[in-house]
């Protein structure tokens, strides 16, 4: 019997593969093809390029590098024109906090602002003063004060 397949042996067990070896590293499952694309591109750029700076003038040289190198700078545009590949898991995300801790002091009261770009739109605000991590829902605040402390952090005048 496979020693991969989950059927059961004809003693009423199921066999599974071996478990990973510490140190080697596994196939993954999402293909990098952005990188891929552009490193095949380059390698038919460079191959393409130096047949023909190597060759003379030779016509089978240039027939056999001149499409290599073509087919390289197509490669180029469309593995860089490629959408970035991102395995990024949504409520790791949303979980995401700063970390929390006193800021030094220089010369005012310093603070750090944190806000989400994707729904929800949320802003950490960090007092440097006490360490606070304070949540506001939304963008940034035109004015906050520090809810441990009651430090003003910045307040903005409207024109």
């Amino acid at each position: 019997m496979n020693p991969t397949s989950t059927k059961p042996a004809p003693g009423g067990h199921i066999h599974a593969s071996a478990p990973a070896r510490p140190g080697v590293p596994q196939a993954t499952t999402a293909p990098n093809r952005k990188v891929n694309t552009v490193l095949a591109a380059w390698v038919c750029i460079v191959l393409g390029s130096g047949i023909i700076l190597t060759s003379g003038a030779s016509p089978f040289a240039l027939t056999v590098a001149a499409p290599l190198a073509i087919a390289g700078v197509v490669l180029l545009f469309v593995g860089l024109g490629m959408a970035v590949e991102e395995n990024v898991d949504p409520d790791k995300v949303a979980a995401w906090e700063p970390e929390a801790g006193k800021m030094p002091d220089a010369g005012r009261v310093m603070y750090r602002v944190d806000t989400t770009l994707e729904d929800p739109v949320r802003t950490s605000i960090l007092c440097g003063r006490c360490g606070r991590l304070d949540w506001v829902k939304g963008p940034k605040p035109k004015s906050h004060t520090c809810s441990e402390c009651d430090t003003l952090l910045w307040e903005s005048e409207e024109e």
